[in-house]
């Protein structure tokens, strides 16, 4: 956790970032500092660029504009000080499906040229961090994709880097895999690990992050901390469906103004009255209805769409 209190030391910073595919601008100028020891998220629909900004950020691909800075290197001027800081699991599994898991932990301490007396120290240690220890001899293929993540993890951690990107971490998995890969990347970040992910689970980055962002069409929309995100709409949201067969919201600055609103409606409405959220959030900040775009809630769904109200 980051203490508050203190000044702010950031791992990211990143500066009118840029990315060009043609004529199309992937990402159109970000500026983004993420602070050491956060869990940090770009959330946003697919093709809003998260994945490009992450593969900029994680030295994977070039880009035509700005500066990234990672750990104190800039990425462009030196990009082996840049890389050994990062840690990066992709959202396809770059593992060798046909060989061990033990192998496959062996061969990226290898290519991170660790020393060959730290390998098994290494690989062991993490390892009965995250509870692989009886894997060892299964090939990656028999694992399920919770494990395959897992293993992907040791992968990313063995040259002890100080920052870990997820690009959609738990795309693919089940509700209880994905669950328990939330616990183990609290625990890292508990345990100092700065991390970054990408998502489009509402869900996820609520859950998990200290500080979010809103991400579409290449521009961050809005960042802040979930609770802080929320309240920007209202702390208190009614929602009602009445005769038009459609599911409205409003958002309120506590719940007497809520109440006095449910107040005027008839009868026939039926209403919830709840605490504003990160999704409505999202849904007013960039006028895209969750499911939009293949957004997603973290059982794995689309959410139906909605029709939104005024702001109060």
């Amino acid at each position: 956790m980051v203490d508050s209190a203190e000044e702010p030391e950031y791992i990211i910073d990143v500066r009118g970032l840029v990315k060009k595919f043609g004529e199309k601008n992937a990402l159109n100028g970000i500026d983004l500092k993420v602070r050491k020891g956060e869990l940090f998220a770009f959330l946003g629909p697919n093709g809003a660029g998260k994945t490009t900004a992450v593969r900029a950020m994680s030295t994977l691909t070039g880009f035509d504009e700005g500066t990234i800075i990672i750990g104190g290197h800039d990425v462009v001027k030196e990009p082996k000080e840049a890389k050994y800081c990062i840690g990066v699991i992709q959202q396809h599994i770059s593992l060798d499906k046909d060989l061990t898991v033990w192998e496959n932990m062996m061969a990226h301490a290898m290519y991170q040229q660790l020393p060959k007396e730290e390998r098994k120290k290494r690989i062991d240690e993490l390892s009965e961090y995250i509870g692989l220890g009886e894997y060892y001899k299964s090939k990656v293929s028999s694992l399920s994709g919770g494990w395959q993540k897992r293993v992907a993890i040791v992968c990313a951690l063995v040259h002890r880097p100080q920052l870990l990107f997820l690009d959609e971490p738990t795309v693919g998995l089940d509700i209880q895999a994905r669950r328990g890969l939330w616990d183990l990347l609290r625990r890292l970040n508990d345990d100092g690990m700065t991390i970054f992910l990408t998502t489009h689970y509402i869900e996820e980055a609520e859950s998990l992050c200290h500080h979010v962002c809103f991400i579409e069409k290449g521009k961050i929309i809005a960042e802040g901390t979930p609770e802080e995100l929320a309240s920007k709409v209202g702390k208190v949201t009614v929602e009602y469906f009445g005769p038009d067969r459609k599911t409205q919201y409003r958002y309120f600055g506590d719940k007497a103004e809520a109440n006095a609103f449910v107040a005027g409606l008839g009868e026939e409405y039926n209403v919830t009255i709840r605490g504003t959220n990160l999704e409505d959030a999202f849904v007013e900040m960039t006028g895209n209805k969750i499911g939009d775009n293949g957004f997603m809630t973290v059982d794995g769904k689309k959410s139906s769409g909605s029709s939104m109200g005024g702001k109060h």
